[in-house]
């Protein structure tokens, strides 16, 4: 192979994506080379706008546009009275395609672990302020079942519990270790359905 620096720096680049190494990058380079005006063009320019407009929102978490702003935050089309609180967004994507939940969503930006995630750094305290606004009836904790989402999950359950919401969290289909994004529909609509009721005074 030709050792162009331009390639093999895109190459590199490439096989740090999800699901993809060297050599399914070498044949998205190669794909991309020989379709210059109909793949390359349009996508610099895309991941150009893309990295100068998409963030994601400081209140809820989701991805917002800097030229429209946060559609999650500004739905004013619907008025909601749940909110699913989930990990990243890949987890939101996966629960929207699946048609299951209507309601608002709150993406705390990963879990509290050891590894240097620490509650300070998610989006714990603007979630209680959402649901204190917005009068959120539930809160559905939709976060995955390791230990690091239980944890995160019991602490939102405890930084909750001065507010009038009721807090669920997804039970039944959903397997131990499990990861949101990864579930399919049906595992996803029985955890829903079969929600737990977390709250301490409610019988």
């Amino acid at each position: 192979m030709q050792n162009i620096n331009e390639i093999e720096e895109l190459i590199k680049l490439i096989s740090k994506l999800p699901g993809l190494g060297p050599k399914s990058a070498k044949r998205i380079v190669l794909k991309l080379i020989n379709n210059r005006d109909e793949l390359v063009k349009p996508l610099a320019s895309t991941l150009d706008q893309v990295y100068k407009n998409v963030t994601r929102c400081n209140f809820c978490g989701s991805l917002k546009s800097n030229l429209s702003g946060c559609i999650n935050c500004e739905n004013s089309k619907e008025k909601y009275n749940k909110i699913c609180v989930v990990e990243d967004i890949a987890d939101q994507w996966s629960i929207e395609n699946s048609n299951i939940f209507q309601g608002y969503f709150h993406i705390l930006g990963g879990t509290i672990s050891s590894v240097g995630q620490r509650k300070e750094d998610l989006l714990i305290n603007s979630l209680v302020e959402r649901v204190n606004k917005e009068g959120i009836e539930e809160v559905i904790l939709a976060t995955s079942a390791t230990v690091e989402g239980q944890t995160t999950a019991y602490y939102i359950q405890d930084s909750l519990k001065n507010t009038s919401a009721k807090v669920t969290k997804l039970a039944q289909g959903l397997p131990v270790g499990g990861e949101i994004e990864n579930l399919d529909d049906g595992t996803l609509f029985s955890a829903f359905k079969n929600r737990a009721n977390l709250n301490s005074n409610s019988d």
